[in-house]
C-alpha cells in the first residue's frame, strides 16, 4: 500500500470515528484491509499533524490540525493558551507551560505551526510544554506574550 492512500484511509478513519489511541488506528486499517506497523502510523500521525484533543462532548481523540493563515493560527493560539493553560513558567532560555489534561500535545502543534522565531521547537507531554528557544531574551518574549494571556484568564 502507498503512502497516500494509507494516509488518505488514516484522515477518514479520523473524521469519522472516534479514536483515542494508535492500537485503535491500527485496528481501524486492519478492518479496512490496510496492513501497517506502529513506528509506520507512528511517523503518519506526526507527517499528518493528527493530535489529540477533547471534542465538543469532553472526549479526548485524535483529530487532524489542519494549516490555517497565520493571523488566525495566532488567534487560536491564543485562544487555546487561554482555554487550556494553567500555568506558564520560564527557566533560562525555556518555558514549561502546565496545561489541562490531554491538551499539551494540541498546544505544542499550534506553538510549533506558529512558527516564532523565539521558539527553536517544543516538548509536549499529556499536560506539559517545554518550549525551548535559542536564548534567554527570546524565552523572555515568549513567557510575556503567554503569561498575559493565562492572567487574562485568571481574572475573567
Amino acid at each position: 500500500m502507498k503512502k497516500a492512500e494509507r494516509q488518505s484511509a488514516l484522515a477518514e478513519i479520523i473524521s469519522n470515528s472516534v479514536v483515542q489511541t494508535q492500537e485503535q488506528l491500527l485496528q481501524e486499517l486492519d478492518k479496512a484491509g490496510i496492513s501497517a506497523t506502529q513506528a509506520t502510523v507512528s511517523r503518519d500521525i506526526r507527517e499528518m499533524r493528527i493530535v489529540k484533543s477533547k471534542d465538543e462532548n469532553g472526549v479526548s481523540r485524535y483529530t487532524i490540525l489542519h494549516n490555517v493563515g497565520d493571523e488566525k493560527l495566532t488567534d487560536r493560539l491564543n485562544s487555546t493558551v487561554q482555554e487550556v493553560g494553567i500555568s506558564i513558567t520560564r527557566v533560562m532560555f525555556m518555558n514549561v507551560i502546565k496545561t489541562m489534561p490531554s491538551n499539551g500535545n494540541l498546544l505544542a502543534a499550534l506553538i510549533d505551526d506558529a512558527n516564532f522565531p523565539q521558539v527553536v521547537g517544543t516538548v509536549a507531554g499529556h499536560d506539559t510544554i517545554v518550549v525551548i528557544s535559542p536564548d534567554v531574551e527570546a524565552a523572555e518574549w515568549f513567557y510575556e506574550q503567554y503569561h498575559d494571556a493565562l492572567l487574562k484568564k485568571h481574572r475573567s
